[in-house]
């Protein structure tokens, strides 16, 4: 069986809690229990979380474990000395030394991150990376693995840096069920960006809102600014006005976005062709997608299909 540490200190935030419900549902799959989770602070005893709710602790000592998980509070705060030297400790005593959002700084503290690549919350990363320059931080990842350290990205990611610990260890068809379990209808990979082009929009009326909503739906179709008006009942002057007034994008270069986003999600699970992705999206051919993707990210779709980690992949890296 293997062991879990979760490393827990004051004011440690709930989300960084939502990887636990992975290593509970592998055990209730495997009909077996798989892990065993344990809750480490540095004196024990209950620690209060973020939320106010009480966590009972054992205190930090030299067990030996399979992975350890250090999560962050709701607000950033220097680690404890004790809880640092802990950390420096850890590769020694640990498989897997893991973070989730603002818990790397606490692996950056203890040196643990140095010469790697890693990433948090977005919201992070800049002040991250000036306050350690020894770490490469990689701000549009939703996890990271680099040698025995996997780093993820902040409140959620950690659910995807859990499943992929699980499938490293027993494979895809365990995680399939997890996620399935806990109504994931999509697993994201660790390549997979932390922002949402939708998000990124928010526009404020309804109007351009059901515009976004339909060119979504519809990514076949040619989304011209003609189609997209009729659909915002607008003349394409105003329609092109008004869009541009409320999301700061032309229209063309929004659903480019949206186009781009949605490839990049269907090439990295690995289920359909590069040209399957192209007319799916809507770019109609390759040649355009890879355009689109090099204006946007700098690299072509093939890299990112490359990029992607098949369970295999994980397995052997194990």
């Amino acid at each position: 069986m293997r062991q879990i540490g979760i490393v827990v200190f004051p004011n440690y935030s709930l989300m960084s809690f939502a990887a636990v419900p992975v290593f509970e549902l592998a055990n209730a799959f495997s009909k077996r229990p798989v892990y065993n989770l344990q809750f480490l602070s540095e004196k024990g005893g209950k620690v209060a979380t973020s939320a106010g709710m009480a966590v009972d602790t054992e205190r930090f000592d030299q067990r030996r474990l399979d992975t350890l998980i250090v999560g962050g509070g709701t607000v950033i705060e220097p680690g404890t000395p004790g809880l640092i030297a802990y950390l420096r400790k850890s590769l020694s005593r640990c498989r897997r030394v893991t973070s989730i959002c603002g818990g790397a700084y606490h692996l950056a503290a203890a040196g643990l991150l140095d010469g790697r690549r890693a990433t948090t919350h977005w919201a992070y990363v800049k002040d991250m990376q000036q306050r350690y320059p020894k770490v490469t931080m990689d701000m549009d990842r939703i996890f990271v693995q680099d040698g025995p350290i996997w780093t993820s990205a902040g409140m959620s990611a950690g659910i995807d840096l859990a499943l992929a610990l699980v499938e490293a260890d027993f494979g895809w068809e365990l995680t399939r069920s997890i996620s399935k379990k806990m109504v994931l209808y999509q697993r994201r990979a660790g390549g997979q960006s932390q922002f949402s082009t939708l998000l990124e929009l928010e526009p404020k009326s309804d109007r351009i809102q059901g515009v976004l909503k339909h060119a979504k739906q519809n990514l076949r179709s040619s989304l011209s600014v003609e189609e997209l008006a009729e659909v915002a009942h607008l003349s394409p002057r105003q329609f092109s006005r008004l869009f541009h007034t409320e999301t700061g994008q032309s229209p063309a270069k929004a659903i480019e976005n949206i186009r781009v986003e949605e490839a990049r999600i269907m090439v990295e699970s690995g289920d359909h062709s590069i040209d399957e992705v192209a007319m799916e999206a809507g770019f109609g051919d390759r040649d355009r997608m890879r355009r689109a993707f090099l204006r946007t990210f700098g690299q072509p779709p093939q890299s990112f299909k490359r990029s992607a980690r098949t369970p295999a992949e994980y397995s052997a890296s194990n």
